[in-house]
């Protein structure tokens, strides 16, 4: 007879220690196959790993409270943590079960997203926790511990090892018989073999988990590879379906566009029509008439002959006119310098003209000036001589009238005054002789000899109307005497 425990420990001498349990999740730690459970849907990605080694760990930024020694299995396990204050939570950080012994965090066993605060000062922020499901946790007794790690696959705390086991049972009496013994040992042979076995499957299973990990290894590489591969083109794809997007909308409008112009045009095309159909009455009308001007078309190609003849004749006629033109234009190039020499010619006897109109008229006044002075000397003349001839011819009590008048004059004298005659003659030859004030001479009448020639010179006298310039205006004079010409 022996306790229930004593029989525990006998089995496990005869078997064996129990073989390692090699769950699917420890053979392939980053591809587990998860029961559908919409709590745990954030799990099923990948978390962040490197194969950063623990001295380049940090422990001490995370730190986790009342992690038990031991936790039952077929429990939730609930992990308490604190956030230093040195530490700041991102997005991508999680928290991971790993077997003792760990190398990389590419070994965890399974894991949970942290849940990032809202205020990482207040203190409520720093104590956070996180809850592991039953189904996901180990189901054999080794010794596993929390570790918190980050977005970049890099330890920043590890807790204290735990177990996940249930609790002892006391001892418990069996009592068994001699058969049952055997039976017992009898299975255990049957036991042994299967154990072994068993052992020699774990040895090919071992073999064949270390060649699939590292074919899995292989597969992983490709995986990143091939996962670059296809965030670039999945960022071509965008970037092509945006383009074709832009091309899209861009053909949606010119298709609107031809829409509305190719409605345009069926309007054009009815109205075309409808033209074509004129036309074509109108061109029976041109085929009918076409005859007619087939006939017009010969005859006026006749006149078109010709109009050639006759024009090569006006064209000859034109060349001989252009001579003439020609010849013309150098007749008045001479004739316009001969009237220009003409002019000038023209001007020079109208100036001497009217130099001489001056003098002329200065002669005249003073013909006349001597004419009325000759009549003073022949009227003066006879009246001496009729003086003279006073005591000869006169009978008595009779003189000449004259003195007849001056004896009425001067009632005194008989015969009048002898020295009137001289007397008036001398005063009127002193009134007629006046002295210039330029040259200081005598001269008589109105007009000085000096003064006359300097007006000949300051004056011009037009020879056709009479009138006069100055000198100074001689540019008008000419314009003048040109007016005259026209």
């Amino acid at each position: 007879m022996c306790g229930r425990g004593q029989t525990g420990s006998a089995l496990s001498w005869v078997f064996g220690p129990a073989p390692v349990p090699c769950p699917v999740q420890l053979l392939f730690p980053r591809c587990r196959l998860l029961p559908p459970d919409p709590a745990m849907e954030e799990t099923l990605e990948d978390p962040p790993t490197s194969a950063v080694l623990l001295d380049h760990c940090h422990f001490s930024q995370v730190i986790f409270n009342s992690v038990e020694k031991f936790y039952v299995p077929g429990g939730d396990v609930t992990c308490y943590y604190t956030l230093t204050q040195h530490f700041v939570p991102r997005r991508k950080d999680w928290i991971g079960i790993f077997r003792v012994g760990w190398k990389t965090t590419r070994e965890y066993y399974t894991f949970m997203w942290v849940t990032l605060p809202t205020d990482l000062n207040s203190k409520s922020t720093q104590q956070q926790e996180v809850q592991f499901k039953a189904y996901y946790l180990p189901k054999d007794d080794e010794y596993y511990q929390f570790c918190y790690v980050d977005q970049d696959g890099v330890v920043r705390g590890a807790s204290i090892p735990f177990q996940f086991r249930p609790e002892n049972e006391e001892d418990i009496l069996v009592v068994t018989t001699q058969g049952e013994v055997e039976e017992i040992e009898q299975h255990n042979n049957e036991l042994c073999r299967e154990n072994q076995e068993l052992r020699d499957s774990c040895v090919s299973l071992q073999k064949q988990n270390s060649d699939l990990q590292a074919e899995l290894r292989k597969k992983q590489e490709e995986l990143e590879t091939l996962k670059s591969i296809n965030k670039e083109l999945e960022q071509k794809a965008k970037e092509q379906q945006d383009s074709w997007e832009t091309e899209l909308l861009q053909l949606k409008e010119q298709n609107q566009k031809m829409s509305s112009e190719n409605e345009k045009m069926r309007v054009r095309v009815d109205q075309l029509q409808e033209q074509l159909s004129a036309q074509e009455k109108e061109m029976e009308k041109l085929v009918r008439g076409d005859q007619d001007n087939a006939e017009q078309l010969e005859y006026l190609k006749r006149e078109n002959s010709q109009l050639l003849l006759s024009l090569t004749e006006q064209r000859e006629q034109q060349k001989k006119l252009e001579q003439t033109v020609t010849e013309l234009k150098q007749e008045e190039a001479t004739a316009s310098k001969k009237q220009q020499e003409l002019m000038d010619q023209n001007f020079e006897l109208s100036r001497r003209l009217s130099e001489n109109k001056i003098i002329y008229d200065v002669l005249q006044k003073e013909k006349e000036r001597m004419e009325r002075e000759n009549d003073v000397l022949k009227s003066e003349n006879s009246r001496l001589m009729r003086y003279m001839d006073l005591d000869v011819d006169f009978p008595p009590g009779q003189g000449p009238a004259s003195d007849q008048g001056s004896t009425g004059r001067n009632p005194g004298l008989v015969y009048g005054n002898p020295y009137t005659g001289i007397q008036e003659s001398s005063a009127s030859s002193l009134l007629s002789s006046k002295r210039c004030p330029a040259c200081k001479s005598d001269f008589m009448g109105d007009i000085c000899d000096h003064t006359l020639e300097q007006q000949l010179v300051q004056t011009l006298y037009c020879p056709i109307c009479d009138k006069s310039f100055s000198a100074t205006e001689e540019q008008i004079f000419q314009d003048h005497m040109f007016c005259h010409s026209l």
